[in-house]
């Protein structure tokens, strides 16, 4: 019992540890690898509720594929060198009282309110996170979310493809049909 809340309260720090230094920092590549660390601190909590797959997922998908889309396009634009504009006056004031009622909140769920703390073994059921699981949930209860999802997806693939093939020509796909010598 002790240990897991000694473990649960490090990556507690480290999680907003990374979290402030990916909103302090100046540098945008900096920024993502602290996002990255966060990542794989939520991939931990996952872990300590034996949830393995969940946990997995969260590295690949993530910290994995997505935080390598975000570096590519931060040294493809060149952020770094691009000017940054000045914060409007009200900004921080009100980013500085969101702050403090965030944490008076957490504060006060911590240690006023009693009964909070349940054990992880009564909320979590077993076999929670792994791949039948999930697959289970995901299709019987979403299913139709799950499809419309992969409709979506699909239609963004064809319109990327689309678009970047009329650029790449300067032409559009109907007038690329015409000009194959199809008439």
């Amino acid at each position: 019992m002790i240990p897991d809340i000694v473990i649960f309260v490090i990556l507690s720090l480290i999680a907003i540890a990374t979290a402030l230094g990916m909103l302090m920092s100046k540098n945008a590549i900096y920024s993502a690898l602290n996002l990255i660390l966060n990542f794989c601190t939520v991939a931990v909590f996952y872990l300590l509720l034996d949830a393995a797959f969940i946990a997995l997922t969260q590295v690949t998908v993530y910290a994995g594929a997505i935080m390598v889309l975000f570096l590519f396009v931060i040294m493809l634009l060149g952020v770094e060198r691009l000017r940054t504009k000045s914060t409007l006056p009200w900004q921080q004031p009100l980013a500085f009282a969101l702050a403090v009622i965030l944490l008076v909140v957490a504060l006060y769920v911590i240690f006023i309110r009693t009964g909070i703390y349940i054990e992880a073994s009564e909320v979590v059921k077993e076999g929670f996170g792994s791949p039948e699981a999930v697959g289970t949930v995901l299709f019987n209860e979403y299913l139709l979310p799950f499809e419309v999802t992969s409709v979506l997806l699909l239609v963004a693939i064809v319109g990327a493809i689309l678009l970047t093939l009329r650029q790449i020509t300067g032409k559009k796909y109907i007038e690329m049909e015409k000009s194959d010598g199809s008439d």
